[in-house]
């Protein structure tokens, strides 16, 4: 199991205490657009998918669980 698999595995388990930048490296790694063109939010773009994060910490939980939803569909 790759560091990125345990990553997104713990997002699974414990969606709080994460940040925007974890994200964007998890994006990077599976193709996924990102934009943060010096707003407070950092969108995640994925075909006709799309997740608008707010930036600040802490990021609230369910925007970590439904990141984590698109990642698991960039990596199928």
């Amino acid at each position: 199991m790759s560091q990125r698999d345990k990553t997104i595995k713990k997002m699974k388990n414990n969606p709080k205490g994460w940040r925007i930048d974890d994200c964007k490296s998890l994006a990077d790694h599976f193709d996924i657009a990102w934009v943060q063109d010096g707003s407070s939010h950092c969108v995640f773009d994925f075909g006709e998918v799309s997740l608008s994060i707010p930036a600040k910490r802490p990021i609230k939980p369910f925007y970590i669980k439904k990141f984590v939803v698109l990642i698991e569909e960039a990596k199928a």
